[in-house]
């Protein structure tokens, strides 16, 4: 028996592996797995090279868990090794001065697994104990174990073993039991060495007999050796890509279509891209993407490593010039994965292009699906807008679709306003704004229909690409006032008849929670609608940008601003006012006569103290001043509330209010009940 200590000038670098060199315990499993899949390869490579003359027979790594003993053993039928091999691979951990390492890596220790060949060493992460019983593959080989409890000290004795190939016996700590149970060691394998190029069997598989579940004869093999991404693209047919996504997203709708990779020059990287059918909720849709190294998963956390964007997308990436034992970080700022990163961009920019070209129909009626992708992929990469703007397209409410291009060819005549500016109309909803649509389209106006969860966004990246260029959404402003051709069309109303009105209608607006609404008069033509809400196409825009973007919180806080527009034009308006100027004639007649002596004075007197400077203006003109603007607001409120009384009983008025603010979506509750009954009430039953 051999005895001795590992070669380390340290005692502490198991409790280091154990609790700081490896971030996620569980991945001691695909270590372990790796190796036997290793061992097993190079002796397929020393059989084809002539270098082995015997039989390889079974090839099958096998993985067994016994819950009493408490251990996990894996078997592998590999070149093995010598009791030398043992003292040269794993007596001898490369790396000199582990007190150096620990100083320089401290902070991301992951960045030199592998780079050090610590793999074997992540058993000791789950382990009390390991042992290995190997024997070479080498003629005349004497097996040999050997043993290790979790400190320097190693033995290596005789052992039994038939055939070549090593045993790794994981004598599990009691901290970490649950990686005894069967159905969590079969998720690991399942996510870890699925696609391994060489069977793998963790038990045997089950059939139901005589009421349950019993084993057979036949391995359970849990991983497919030659996974589609291996196979060439000619070998290949539509239903192989669709079976291969169901076996990869069992729960996925069907994909829209997938890019096979295939490249050796400058780096080597196989994989299969498919795109998802993405509608909303792109955080739903991250981290489909699993990344191996030669079959062996490494992670599904790919920010980063490829584009942002492209983590929408899901597949498979692989390959060997991706370290399989390094941390995320390590990822993100090497250099060949930058390469990788780059290449990937540009086969799925050509693969869109390829597609909208060669069946621009079907790409059409993928395009809802498509378009968060594209919208996501040009707000992110200013390299991928170059690409994407020959591809992306614009989809009008009437369901046409439009390269950038040709839609700008289609508007420029017709809505292109007094500035210059070419105004794109749109609406995020066909059914909320359909009024307002169909206002615009009597106009003769395209609206385009952004629905999307990125659209926002992605028209103010593109009032920037675009020259001379404006999105409007089609209730931002009444119609007339969407694209302004001329100036606007003045209502004939005297400026006390327009004042009168507005108090008329805000004296009776409900009170919303986060929302303001301000009156205005406007002359719109007596075929438009008699009262318009809009909201502020920019205000409304930041605070739709304020969920995407941080540090613009505070316009998420700000209440919802919007204007209540009355048509002057309308015969309903004229008739509520000439009913309140019926009602209220007389009481207003003194308060008015009152109010506008006391503006007249109030003008007098900031003509006056406007030219002395402000030291020269007395007390007595300061209170002066004071106490006439105090009159001015007592006549004003007194004018409000003779107004405010008259529109309280008027029916039109709390109407007209409630049948706008019904159509977009704001009469709720008492005001939708009451509303509801008043509409009963003015409807008159005919003998």
């Amino acid at each position: 028996m051999q005895k001795g200590n590992i070669g380390v000038t340290t005692e502490n670098i198991f409790p280091v592996i154990k609790k700081f060199l490896y971030s996620d315990h569980e991945i001691f499993l695909r270590e372990m797995v790796s190796n036997a899949v290793d061992a097993t390869q190079k002796m397929k490579t020393l059989a084809e090279n002539g270098d082995f003359k015997g039989e390889l027979g079974d090839l099958t790594v096998r993985i067994s868990v016994d819950e009493k003993a408490g251990t996990i053993t894996i078997s592998d039928r590999g070149i093995g090794m010598t009791e030398e091999e043992i003292d040269k691979y794993i007596n001898q951990i490369a790396f000199s001065g582990v007190n150096d390492f620990l100083e320089k890596y401290k902070d991301n220790a992951n960045n030199i697994i592998g780079h050090f060949g610590l793999g074997f060493y992540s058993s000791f992460m789950v382990s009390k104990k390991v042992e290995i019983i190997t024997r070479s593959y080498r003629e005349g080989a004497k097996a040999v174990k050997w043993s290790c409890d979790g400190s320097p000290a190693y033995e290596i004795d005789d052992a039994e073993r038939d055939g070549r190939g090593s045993d790794i016996v994981l004598h599990i700590d009691d901290d970490c039991k649950e990686f005894l149970d069967k159905h969590k060691l079969q998720g690991l394998l399942d996510k870890y060495c699925k696609f391994m190029p060489v069977p793998i069997a963790f038990g045997k598989k089950t059939e139901w007999k005589d009421g349950k579940q019993v084993d057979t004869d036949e391995d359970n093999i849990i991983n497919s050796v030659e996974p589609l991404w291996t196979k060439a693209p000619s070998t290949l047919k539509d239903d192989d890509y669709k079976q291969f996504y169901r076996t990869l997203y069992p729960m996925q709708d069907e994909p829209l279509f997938w890019i096979h990779l295939n490249v050796d020059y400058p780096f080597n990287l196989t994989g299969i891209l498919y795109f998802p059918r993405i509608k909303s909720n792109i955080d739903l849709q991250r981290n489909k993407i699993q990344l191996y190294c030669n079959q062996v998963f490494v992670t599904d956390q790919v920010e980063g490593i490829v584009p942002e964007f492209l983590t929408l997308l899901h597949g498979v990436i692989d390959s060997p010039d991706i370290p399989l034992n390094v941390s995320r970080s390590y990822l993100q700022s090497d250099r060949d994965v930058k390469k990788i990163s780059t290449y990937i961009t540009k086969k799925v920019a050509d693969r869109l292009q390829g597609i909208f070209k060669e069946d621009r129909k079907a790409y059409e009626e993928k395009w809802d699906d498509l378009k968060l992708f594209i919208n996501y992929g040009m707000l992110s990469e200013e390299s991928f807008y170059d690409r994407a703007k020959d591809f992306a397209l614009f989809k009008d409410t009437e369901g046409k679709h439009f390269t950038f291009d040709e839609y700008r060819t289609l508007i420029k005549d017709n809505q292109t306003d007094k500035d210059g500016q070419l105004i794109y109309l749109y609406a995020t909803n066909k059914e909320e704004q359909y009024s307002y649509i169909e206002a615009a389209r009597a106009k003769g106006y395209s609206v385009l229909l952004l629905d999307g969860q990125l659209d926002v966004p992605a028209i103010s990246m593109l009032e920037q690409k675009f020259e001379k260029s404006r999105f409007t959404r089609v209730d931002g402003d009444v119609t007339d006032r969407l694209i302004t051709k001329d100036d606007a069309k003045k209502t004939e109303l005297e400026a006390d008849e327009a004042d009168n009105l507005s108090s008329v209608f805000s004296s009776q607006l409900p009170k919303l929670d986060k929302a303001e609404i301000y009156v205005e008069v406007q002359a719109m033509g007596e075929q438009a609608q008699p009262v318009v809400i809009t909201q502020s196409e920019y205000m409304r825009r930041m605070k739709d940008i304020s969920r995407f973007q941080s540090g613009m919180g505070f316009y998420a806080q700000m209440p919802d601003s919007y204007s209540m527009v009355l048509n002057s034009d309308h015969p309903l308006i004229k008739k509520v006012l000439a009913d309140c100027d019926n009602a209220t004639a007389e009481a207003l007649k003194p308060i008015v006569s009152e109010l506008k002596g006391q503006q007249a004075r109030l003008a007098a007197i900031h003509k006056s103290q406007g030219k002395k400077k402000p030291e020269e203006i007395t007390q007595e003109e300061k209170d002066d001043l004071a106490n006439t603007e105090k009159a001015v607001g007592e006549q004003r409120d007194k004018k409000k509330a003779v107004l405010a009384d008259y529109a309280k009983g008027n029916s039109i008025v709390h109407q007209l209010i409630d049948l706008a603010l019904l159509q977009n979506g704001m009469l709720k509750g008492a005001a939708l009940d009451a509303f509801l009954k008043r509409s009963v009430d003015l409807i008159k039953v005919k003998d």
